[in-house]
């Protein structure tokens, strides 16, 4: 069975820091899962049409194939920029479109990226919050890259952005894992059908004894 892995990148430019540290997400769980399959989302991409459809309520195909993609999901990466100390309003508009029971118990890793380090506590107070509204299994290490991160190696008390994000990969691809061996798996309330016995019956059976 075909893992299937959603890659959500809200970045505004071409190309984006935030496109850059999706790519690299990816390929980190693609390094642990080689056969998963992914497909990306650029949310950029679909601002017109998210936009319509939050005051007609009627998505274009385009946009009706990213929203099912999503929820479909073995598992997703969400990464948005940081403005303002919280996440982007098109990241937002884009999980709004979401049903709130769509992604329920589907492992998220979340990411953002931003000009400095002091907007690193969106991803707790903002994203993290919006994905555990959502239902969402949010993963424990969340990944967030400020300008000087990139190329950077860290110091004794912080870890570098690649060890970040290849600890966060790891956790993701553990729960794909997981959810992969629950689906494979057939029980034995699967495989068997127990006889239902009709009331009038057991009554009667009752009787006899």
């Amino acid at each position: 069975m075909t893992t299937n892995l959603t890659v959500v990148s809200a970045g505004l430019s071409v190309p984006s820091s935030t496109r850059l540290l999706a790519d690299r997400l990816t390929e980190a769980v693609r390094t642990e899962l080689p056969d998963i399959s992914v497909q990306f989302i650029e949310v950029r991409e679909l601002a017109t049409a998210i936009a319509n459809h939050l005051v007609t309520g009627f998505p274009n195909a385009a946009l009706r194939k990213a929203i099912d993609a999503v929820t479909e999901a073995d598992g997703l990466i969400a990464v948005t920029p940081v403005f303002s100390a919280s996440y982007s309003g098109l990241f937002k508009s884009f999980f709004d479109l979401i049903d709130p029971d769509a992604l329920t118990g589907t492992p998220v890793l979340i990411a953002a990226t931003g000009g400095t380090a002091r907007h690193s506590l969106a991803l707790d107070h903002a994203v993290r919050p919006l994905f555990a509204y959502l239902r969402a299994v949010v993963l424990p290490t969340a990944v967030f890259a400020a300008s000087e991160d990139w190329g950077a190696t860290g110091d004794s008390f912080t870890e570098h952005l690649p060890g970040r994000i290849t600890r966060a990969a790891s956790e993701l691809a553990v729960q794909l894992r997981q959810r992969a061996d629950q689906s494979g798996s057939v029980t034995d309330s699967d495989s068997v059908t127990d006889e239902v016995v009709p009331f009038a019956q057991q009554l009667a059976d009752l009787r006899i004894n």
